[in-house]
């Protein structure tokens, strides 16, 4: 399962419009895909998530954006229920905790691969940049404008990809 997003990047020495490969993640959405009855008929119940990104997805992901002159981050992904962007407060504690980008998304469909014994593989594009002391309103537009930015590298990182495979 190849998975992409859009989040906002908490390391401030990542910059938006940039990518970052998700090696890891913080699950604060409140619940489990897998919590219901029956869930066992189609995997472990206690589904394993002490790795949930391939690692040699990843190392691949690593060696085309070097081929190919693309900057890509590694990080952890924090999963928030949104739909609403983060306070100042919250953007330091996902800091604390060690998350390098947020979003609202994502964080599920891994669960559920790792389940289901797939491998995975994640990039994030890097919309806004979330530096509490210097917290300006959204503008979507923005955000959307920076997605578009980094369309080409995500593109050519899943395309390449894709042919390895």
């Amino acid at each position: 399962l190849l998975v992409s997003n859009a989040s906002g990047a908490i390391n401030l020495d990542f910059k938006k419009g940039e990518l970052m490969l998700i090696d890891d993640h913080i699950n604060l959405q409140g619940g489990s895909p897998l919590a219901f009855r029956g869930v066992e008929e189609l995997g472990e119940r206690f589904t394993d998530m002490s790795a949930p990104y391939d690692l040699e997805l990843n190392a691949k992901f690593k060696s085309i954006a070097k081929a190919n002159n693309i900057k890509l981050h590694e990080g952890v992904y924090a999963s928030v229920v949104g739909p609403q962007l983060e306070t100042r407060a919250e953007y330091r504690m996902l800091k604390i905790i060690g998350a390098d980008a947020v979003g609202m998304s994502t964080v599920p469909e891994i669960i559920v691969a790792n389940h289901l014994n797939l491998k995975v593989a994640a990039v994030s594009v890097l919309t806004d940049e979330c530096d509490p002391e210097n917290l300006k309103p959204v503008d979507i537009s923005e955000i959307i404008a920076m997605a578009g930015k980094a369309e080409p590298d995500m593109i050519t990182l899943f395309t390449e990809l894709i042919k390895e495979l």
